[in-house]
């Protein structure tokens, strides 16, 4: 069988972990998971003690995403998988020996699914049926909304920002309004709407909010079409990498000049430690 693989090895967001899922899922999804073998249970939230015990010999029905959160379904609850900073899942033979940093492993009849995790930042929790719905776990409760949920709209995006003087930019990164807009996405999203990063969330308009409603929306879908992204060795199920960010507007082109206006030249800033760019010329 040969390997299929997904590593991530930076913040994975919406569309690398859509990716990550969409590859996973025909090679885990209607499928008993016989048993699970946990060499390291302590990332960032200790795993379970009892989760090998509670999911042995139980078929593993589907594979969700919500935000960055894997969900496993079970028909006795869900398994939440995050991958944190450094996490891949990787489909291999059963037979195929694990190495350091391969700290879980989902055990099925002719394959298994393995979560290799250098960092520790990644987390593997259970929440039972017996809990309530799944999106009232703790991790899931406060994430805003999907960004393709046809909810979302530039009404919904205005109503979340109202009264709010952070940057539009911080805003869009915060999660709790629209979820998976991670740094790329929202240089991204910004451009195509043609907003300045740093424009305080309160001032911008239902124009602008409809605007860059559909941007987040076309962006994060042209990511997932195109695989993710290529930053720091982003590669899918099928081995390729991910090539979004090869076709990005601004990100990465710190002093090219605009692909859009031909008169702007791309600049960089600094916003709460993460890198932002944008056209002085497009972006006002």
């Amino acid at each position: 069988m040969p390997r299929l693989s997904i590593f991530l090895r930076f913040m994975p967001e919406l569309p690398e972990v859509e990716v990550t899922r969409q590859g996973i899922a025909p090679h885990i999804e209607g499928r008993v998971l016989r048993h699970m073998v946990i060499r390291e249970p302590r990332l960032r939230w200790p795993v379970p003690g009892d989760l090998a015990d509670l999911c042995a010999n139980q078929p593993l029905r589907r594979a969700e995403r919500r935000g960055k959160y894997l969900l496993l379904h079970f028909d006795h609850g869900v398994q939440l998988v995050h991958l944190g900073m450094s996490g891949s899942l990787r489909v291999l033979p059963t037979e195929q020996a694990p190495t350091v940093h391969d700290h879980v492993d989902w055990v099925f009849d002719a394959h298994l699914l393995r979560l290799r995790d250098p960092r520790r930042f990644g987390s593997v929790l259970w929440h039972p049926h017996e809990a309530g719905p799944v999106l009232g776990h703790p991790r899931l409760a406060g994430l805003g909304i999907e960004p393709f949920d046809p909810q979302f709209s530039g009404a919904w995006l205005q109503r979340g920002i109202r009264g709010r003087g952070a940057t539009i930019k911080a805003l869009l990164l915060a999660g709790d309004i629209v979820v998976g807009v991670g740094n790329i996405y929202a240089s991204e999203s910004l451009f195509r709407a043609r907003i300045h990063p740093s424009t305080p969330g309160h001032r911008l308009g239902r124009t602008r909010c409809d605007r860059l409603a559909e941007a987040v929306r076309a962006t994060l879908a042209d990511a997932i079409a195109a695989g993710g992204s290529s930053l720091r060795d982003f590669v899918h199920s099928d081995g390729g990498t991910g090539y979004f960010q090869l076709d990005s507007a601004v990100y990465g082109r710190e002093g090219e000049p605009c692909r859009r206006c031909a008169g702007g030249i791309i600049r960089k800033q600094i916003h709460n430690q993460r890198a932002t760019y944008y056209c002085p010329s497009c972006q006002k």
